[in-house]
């Protein structure tokens, strides 16, 4: 079976290649994935495989039926949508969409989930069970598509035994993958505080109440939310990127707005950070004569790589690879939607190689110029397509 799927993985690499090229230069931004999504659909009607459009949107779910489908099912997502970014490549198939850019390698996960679904479609004979394709939206942006597609029902009738979803990494070489068992990503809540105060002159500040200078002290004070108040064993991350407030030299502003994001491994201590946050904040701003505002949406969960199916699918990565291609990853303060689903079943989220070599580092994801090595959608249709064959049948 790994030299059929290796086989099928080398046969099949233009026509994905082709599918990639496409959607790479048709983007489209979280949650409007349209022109995407029917592309997605057509190629699965051309397959023969059974699917269903119109999830939480613009999402998709194919059904691959090997023999006696109810035995057990398993599920392999990929993403679908882009980022506002503006392209800087010059290459034949570079963003048509102003603006508009696949520059977190969206476009390689839906091709090689294509890819796959068409090596497993063929070879059904040699499975047995259900595997479930989730094409997802709004990967990129709160709340998050596969929040919507789990309320979809897409983890029910049958709910799988397992997930499986790959994502580009340019800090690999292609030809590798890597894993990491247990709390891989972080949480990512964003932050909004507005302080409120009194505007006026700048020259008479002692008739105002200074939202500027209680903003300051604000950012200053809410450093001990991570120095202070967190286990220090427990990844956590508190950043402000932004402060917009005032109008001129000689004006103090009403209001000021911070905007921020929280990120930790450690779902207690999140929504303990979140009160430490709203605490730290407002009794900072009352020591100024100020008032302030905070909300702290809930957004992604931290990533959690199940132990036990993590170590079945290295141990299958190394069959398919060899073990020298087979990478531990560290952990990352970055977060992902899909772990949305590893809170309802046991999942495992990997890594493929995307780089040249080990010293030609193409550019970062979320990048004007982000791309990849194009041999790696070998490797990401072959390792989704066999991570999925042993899992169905182990």
């Amino acid at each position: 079976m790994i030299d059929q799927i290796r086989t099928k993985a080398e046969q099949y690499f233009p026509e994905v290649q082709a599918i990639r090229h496409h959607i790479h230069s048709h983007p489209e931004l979280s949650f409007q994935e349209y022109e995407t999504s029917s592309f997605i659909a057509q190629k699965l009607t051309d397959w023969g495989i059974k699917h269903q459009t119109g999830v939480a949107g613009t999402g998709i779910v194919g059904i691959l039926e090997g023999k006696n489908p109810g035995k057990r099912c398993i599920a392999l997502r990929a993403d679908m949508d882009a980022l506002p970014i503006q392209e800087a490549n010059t290459i034949s198939y570079r963003s048509q969409n102003d603006g508009v850019m696949h520059a977190c390698g969206h476009d390689v996960h839906s091709s090689c989930l294509l890819g796959a679904a068409k090596i497993l479609h063929e070879l059904r004979g040699e499975w047995e069970g259900t595997i479930k394709l989730l094409f997802q939206p709004g990967e990129e942006k709160h709340p998050g598509g596969a929040s919507l597609m789990i309320k979809d029902g897409v983890l029910e009738n049958p709910k799988p035994e397992a997930i499986f979803a790959l994502h580009v990494y340019p800090h690999l070489p292609y030809g590798t993958v890597g894993f990491r068992a247990g709390q891989y990503m972080a949480s990512a809540d964003e932050v909004y505080i507005t302080i409120h105060g009194k505007g006026g002159h700048a020259a008479l500040p002692h008739q105002t109440v200074d939202p500027i200078a209680t903003a300051a002290q604000v950012i200053v004070a809410l450093q001990q939310v991570v120095s202070r108040k967190a286990n220090a064993f427990i990844p956590s991350v508190l950043t402000f990127g932004k402060i917009s407030g005032g109008f001129a030299t000689n004006v103090i502003p009403d209001s000021v707005e911070i905007l921020g994001t929280f990120r930790t491994m450690d779902e207690k201590w999140r929504y303990e950070a979140h009160d430490w946050i709203k605490r730290i904040t407002q009794l900072t701003c009352e020591a100024y004569g100020a008032t302030a505002t905070v909300e702290i949406p809930t957004g992604y969960p931290s990533l959690f790589n199940d132990p036990a199916l993590t170590a079945q699918a290295e141990g299958w990565g190394k069959e398919y690879m060899g073990e020298e291609n087979v990478k531990t990853l560290s952990p990352r303060m970055a977060g992902e939607d899909f772990s949305f689903y590893t809170h309802h079943v046991p999942g495992c989220f990997f890594r493929i190689g995307t780089n040249t070599d080990d010293k030609e580092f193409l550019a970062p994801v979320h990048n004007a110029h982000f791309d990849i090595n194009e041999n790696a959608l070998k490797v990401g249709v072959g390792m989704m397509a066999w991570l999925a064959y042993r899992a169905i049948s182990s």
